[in-house]
C-alpha cells in the first residue's frame, strides 16, 4: 500500500492552501465589484432625478446639477482620508460606514425641502458613502490578494459602473413614475441600511489578511522606489497623471449629469432614455475588457488615444441626436461614449502604481485620484451653467469635447507615459 512521503503532504497541503487563496480572492473581487456596482449605481442615479427634482421645485438646472458636482468633489477630496481609515481601521469599519452613510444620505433626501439639504445629503453624505466603498479601498484590500494582477483585477471592479447604470438607472425611472421620487430615495435608504448586517458578518479578519503569496512573497522584481507623497508631487508624472483625470472627468461628466434630460428634450420618451443611458453599462464592460485587452497588445499608450478617439466619436453622435433624433444614433452615441466611461481608469491606475511604487503608493494613487473628483465635480456643475446660460446644448458639447483632448494631451507630450 503506497504511502505519500512527507514531501508530498507537503506539497498537497501547499497546494490546497493555494486552491483556498485564489477561491477567497474570487470572493473579495466579488464583494468589491458588488459594492462598487452599488455605490456607482446609486450615485449615478441622480441623473434620472434630475428632471423631477427641477421641476417639482421650479429649479434651474445649475442649481440642480450642483448636488451631483458636490457627490464628486467630496468623493474626490476623500479619497486620500480613506486610505488612511483604511490602514488604521481596516475594511469592516470603512465599507460599513459607507453603507450608513448611503442609506442615511437617502432617507435625509427624501424629505428635503429645500437646496442645501440635497447638497448636504446627496451631495456631501453619498459623496463620502461612495468614496468607502469605491476604488480605493477596494485598490487596497485587492491589492493584498491579487498583487501583480492588480489590473486586472480593478478592471473587473471598475467594470462595476457599468453594472450599476444598467441596474438602477431604468430601475430609477421606473420607481419615479410609480412611486415618486422621495418614495423612491425611501427605497434606496432602507435598502442600503439592510445591507449593513450581511456586511458586518463577514469574515473580515480573514479578508483583510491577504494571500499569503501576495503578503509573505514579494514581486521578485519589486523595488521600492522610496516615493513618498511630496517627492511624488515633485515629479512630472504625477502632475500629469493628476491633469489627465481632473480633465478628462471634466468632459465625460459635463455631458453625463444632463445625459437623460439631453435625450428626452430630444424627443425620447424618459423611460426609454433612462434605459438607453442605462445600457451604457453594457456596453462599459466590452469596453473597460477591450481596452484593457489592447494595452496587452498595441501597448497603454496606444491603447488610451484610441479610447479618447472612440470618446470624442460618442460626443459628435451626441450633437447629431439633437437634429435627427432615431435609434441607429443614440445607438452608436451608447456604445462610443458609454464603452469608455471610465475605461482608462485600470490603465491609468496601473501607470501610477508602477511609476510610484512603493508602501505609500496608495496615499500617492488617493492623492492623483483628487483629480477625478474635482473634475467630476467641475464638469458637471459647469455643464449646468453652460445649459442654462445658453439654453441648449451645443455649446456644452464644444466644452467638453475639448476638456477630453485636453485629457488627452498628456499621452502624447509627457514623457514618463509616453513610455
Amino acid at each position: 500500500m503506497d504511502q505519500n512521503t512527507p514531501r508530498d503532504a507537503s506539497r498537497e497541503h501547499a497546494s490546497n492552501a493555494q486552491r483556498g487563496a485564489v477561491r477567497t480572492a474570487l470572493v473579495v473581487l466579488a464583494l468589491c465589484f458588488t459594492l462598487a456596482v452599488l455605490g456607482r449605481g446609486l450615485s449615478e442615479s441622480f441623473t434620472v432625478f434630475l428632471k423631477p427634482i427641477s421641476e417639482n421645485f421650479g429649479w434651474d438646472r445649475a442649481q440642480v446639477v450642483s448636488i451631483y458636482s458636490l457627490t464628486w468633489l467630496i468623493s474626490g477630496l476623500t479619497a486620500p482620508l480613506v486610505g488612511r481609515l483604511f490602514d488604521h481601521s481596516g475594511p469592516r469599519i470603512v465599507y460599513a460606514l459607507g453603507l450608513f452613510l448611503l442609506g442615511s444620505a437617502f432617507l435625509i433626501a427624501s424629505q428635503a425641502q429645500a437646496l442645501w439639504q440635497f447638497q448636504l445629503s446627496i451631495g456631501l453624505c453619498v459623496g463620502i458613502g461612495v468614496a468607502f466603498i469605491g476604488n480605493v479601498p477596494n485598490s487596497i484590500l485587492l491589492g493584498r490578494w491579487f498583487g501583480p494582477k492588480l489590473p486586472t483585477a480593478m478592471a473587473v471592479v471598475y467594470s462595476a459602473m457599468g453594472g450599476g447604470v444598467l441596474a438602477l438607472l431604468p430601475a430609477s425611472q421606473l420607481l419615479i413614475d410609480r412611486l415618486g421620487w422621495r418614495e423612491t430615495y425611501q427605497v434606496y435608504g432602507l435598502a442600503a441600511l439592510a445591507l449593513l448586517v450581511p456586511l458586518l458578518l463577514l469574515p473580515w479578519r480573514m479578508f483583510s489578511a491577504g494571500s499569503p503569496h501576495v503578503t509573505k512573497r514579494s514581486d521578485p522584481d519589486f523595488i521600492d522606489n522610496g516615493w513618498t507623497l511630496v517627492s511624488a508631487m515633485r515629479h512630472h508624472a504625477f502632475w500629469a497623471l493628476f491633469s489627465t483625470f481632473f480633465f478628462t472627468a471634466v468632459g465625460m461628466y459635463s455631458i453625463a449629469a444632463q445625459i437623460v434630460a439631453y435625450l428626452i428634450d430630444a424627443g425620447f420618451p424618459p423611460l426609454q432614455a433612462a434605459t438607453a443611458w442605462g445600457f451604457s453599462g453594457v456596453v462599459l464592460v466590452f469596453g473597460m475588457l477591450g481596452v484593457s485587452a489592447l494595452d496587452g497588445m498595441i501597448g497603454r499608450r496606444p491603447s488610451v488615444l484610441l479610447s479618447y478617439a472612440i470618446s470624442i466619436l460618442g460626443i459628435v453622435l451626441l450633437w447629431l441626436l439633437q437634429y435627427y433624433p432615431n435609434v441607429i444614433l443614440l445607438t452608436g452615441f451608447v456604445v462610443c461614449f458609454g464603452s469608455m466611461m471610465g475605461s482608462r481608469g485600470p490603465l491609468i491606475t496601473a501607470t501610477a502604481m508602477k511609476i510610484f511604487r512603493g508602501k505609500r503608493v496608495g496615499t500617492i494613487f488617493g492623492t492623483i485620484s483628487i483629480g477625478s473628483g474635482l473634475g467630476s465635480a467641475f464638469g458637471s456643475w459647469s455643464g449646468g451653467l453652460i445649459h442654462d446660460f445658453t439654453h441648449g446644448y451645443n455649446l456644452l458639447l464644444v466644452f467638453a469635447l475639448a476638456s477630453v483632448i485636453l485629457g488627452m494631451i498628456p499621452f502624447l507630450i509627457v514623457p514618463a507615459l509616453r513610455e
